[in-house]
C-alpha cells in the first residue's frame, strides 16, 4: 500500500484533537446519521463503472462461509458500516419480544420470573456472551450499562489488590480511552484513595509498578481501531502485583478475546455493537472464577444478595457471577439480547475474525485504488495483530463527507474533529458492499476536493 495514498499512523498514535472531550454516547447518533438513509435517496446517483476489484468482490462473496448469515438480519440496500456503534436487527428479535410482551408479561405476569426464566436470565445470557469472549460458564453476568460495570470492576479490582497487604494507591488508565471509562476511573480513584495515572495503552506494561492497584485498558481503541496486546499487558500487570480490567466493547463479537486463556481478572463490555443486542441493550461483567470470592462490589444491590428474598438488613454477597448483579434485571431488553445472540449458535469467532481481516484488508485496498491521492490518511494499523474490525480514516472535511456518504446510502460515522469511521460486521457485511462503499467514498471526495 502506498503511503502517499493512504498512510498509516505510527503505533499508539491518536487523531489530533480527538481526545479533547466526549463525543456523546458511543451508541448514539452522530450528525451524519441524521441525514436520510433510504435507498431512494441515493438510487439515482450515477454508479462508477465495474473494476477488477468489483469482480474480485464477487468472487470473495461467493466463497464466504458466513454469507448466509446475512439473511438472519433485517437489512436493505443501504451499505451499513456502523455496526461498531449499533448492530443491525436480527430477524428473530421482533417475534421474541412480541412473545415476551403478550404471553410472558401479558398473561403469566409475575409468574414469569420463575416460569419463564426471567430471574436467571442475567447468568444464562451471560454464559452465551462468555462463549464469545472465551469465558467458561459461571463467570459472566449480563445487566446494567457498560459504565456501571466499569465502576463495579475497577473499584473491586482495587479492593482486591489493596487487600493483599501491599501499599497500592495508583490506577492506570488508557489515556485515549472512551471518555466514560476515564470519568469513572477518576471517580473510582477518589473512592478508593488512589491517584489516577493516564498512560498510552501500549505503555501499560512498562508503566506498572509496586504502587499499581489496577489498570483499565480498552482492547480496541474506539477511534482508530487499534487492537491492544491483551495477553502481554495482562501478564505485565500481574507480574507487578496488580489487576487489570479490560473494556471489550469493540472486540466482543469481532475477534477472539480469550479471557480465561490469558488469565484476565475482570472485563466489561456492551452488547449493542457487534453482538447486535439493540439500542441500550444491557452490558456484561466478567469476574474470573478465582476472584469471585473476593469480588467486593461498590454497588451491593438486593439482586446480588445470597438470599435476595430474605430481605435481610445486612448484606451477604451471593456466590459466583451473581455477585455482579445489582437491581432488578431489565427483562425486555435482556430477552431481546438473548434472541439476538441466537445468530451465533453455529458460528465460530475464528471464522468471524478471518472474515473481518479480509473485509478490512479489501476495503483499504479499494480506498487506495479509488480515492484521490492525499485525501485520506488511515489511522488503523496495517498489521493484523494490531487491528480490530474497523477502519478509521482521517479526512479534513470528515463531517461533511460522512453526511454526503450517508445521503448516498453508505452509513459509517464521524468522530470529531476529522475521523471517518467504518465498522465491518462479519455476520452481515459483504465484499461487494465494501467495494461499492469505497467507490462512493472516492466519488464524494473527488467532488468535495
Amino acid at each position: 500500500m502506498s503511503d502517499a495514498t493512504i498512510p498509516t499512523e505510527s503505533a499508539g498514535a491518536a487523531p489530533t484533537g480527538a481526545e479533547s472531550g466526549p463525543t456523546g454516547a458511543e451508541s448514539g447518533p452522530t450528525s451524519a446519521e441524521s441525514a436520510p438513509t433510504s435507498a431512494e435517496s441515493w438510487a439515482a446517483e450515477p454508479r462508477p463503472p465495474r473494476s477488477a476489484l468489483s469482480d474480485e468482490a464477487t468472487t470473495l462473496d461467493a466463497a464466504d462461509r458466513l454469507r448466509a448469515k446475512r439473511d438472519a438480519f433485517t437489512l436493505d440496500d443501504v451499505i451499513y458500516l456502523d455496526g461498531n456503534s449499533l448492530g443491525a436487527l436480527p430477524r428473530a428479535v421482533p417475534h421474541r419480544l412480541a412473545e415476551v410482551v403478550a404471553r410472558e408479561w401479558g398473561e403469566l405476569r409475575i409468574r414469569s420470573w420463575e416460569e419463564s426464566g426471567w430471574w436467571t436470565a442475567p447468568e444464562r445470557i451471560g454464559d452465551r456472551v462468555g462463549r464469545l469472549v472465551g469465558a467458561a460458564p459461571g463467570q459472566v453476568v449480563v445487566g446494567d450499562s457498560t459504565s456501571v460495570n466499569v465502576f463495579k470492576a475497577v473499584v473491586a479490582a482495587v479492593r482486591i489488590a489493596q487487600a493483599r497487604g501491599a501499599h497500592r494507591d495508583q490506577i492506570l488508565v488508557d489515556e485515549t480511552t472512551f471518555p466514560t471509562d476515564g470519568y469513572i476511573a477518576e471517580s473510582a480513584a477518589r473512592m478508593t484513595g488512589c491517584t489516577l495515572r493516564p498512560v498510552a495503552a501500549g505503555d501499560v506494561p512498562t508503566a506498572v509498578g509496586a504502587r499499581t492497584a489496577a489498570a483499565l485498558v480498552n482492547h480496541v481503541d474506539y477511534r482508530t481501531g487499534r487492537l491492544h496486546d491483551l495477553p502481554g499487558t495482562t501478564a505485565a500487570v500481574h507480574a507487578a502485583g496488580g489487576l487489570v480490567v479490560w473494556d471489550l466493547c469493540h472486540s466482543a463479537g469481532a475477534l477472539p478475546v480469550g479471557l480465561d486463556d490469558h488469565g484476565v481478572d475482570l472485563a466489561v463490555g456492551c452488547t449493542y455493537k457487534y453482538l447486535n443486542g439493540g439500542p441500550g441493550a444491557p452490558a456484561y461483567l466478567y469476574v474470573a472464577r478465582a476472584h469471585q470470592p473476593r469480588f467486593d462490589s461498590p454497588l451491593p444491590g438486593w439482586n446480588s444478595h445470597a438470599d435476595p428474598f430474605g430481605m435481610a438488613s445486612a448484606y451477604t454477597p451471593a456466590d459466583g457471577s451473581a455477585r455482579g448483579r445489582v437491581g432488578t434485571p431489565d427483562i425486555l431488553s435482556m430477552l431481546a439480547l438473548e434472541a439476538a445472540l441466537e445468530v451465533w449458535d453455529d458460528v465460530t469467532i475464528e471464522d468471524v475474525r478471518a472474515k473481518s481481516l479480509a473485509l478490512t484488508d479489501f476495503f483499504l485496498r479499494c480506498v487506495e485504488d479509488y480515492v484521490p491521492t492525499g485525501r485520506v490518511q488511515s489511522l488503523t494499523p496495517a498489521a493484523h495483530a494490531e487491528r480490530g474490525s474497523q477502519v478509521a480514516l482521517r479526512c479534513a472535511d470528515a463531517g461533511e463527507v460522512m453526511a454526503e456518504l450517508t445521503r448516498r446510502g453508505v452509513v459509517g460515522d464521524f468522530r470529531r474533529p476529522d475521523v471517518l469511521r467504518f465498522g465491518f460486521t462479519s455476520l452481515y457485511t459483504g465484499f461487494a458492499e465494501v467495494e461499492r462503499a469505497a467507490r462512493v467514498l472516492a466519488d464524494v471526495l473527488a467532488k468535495e476536493g
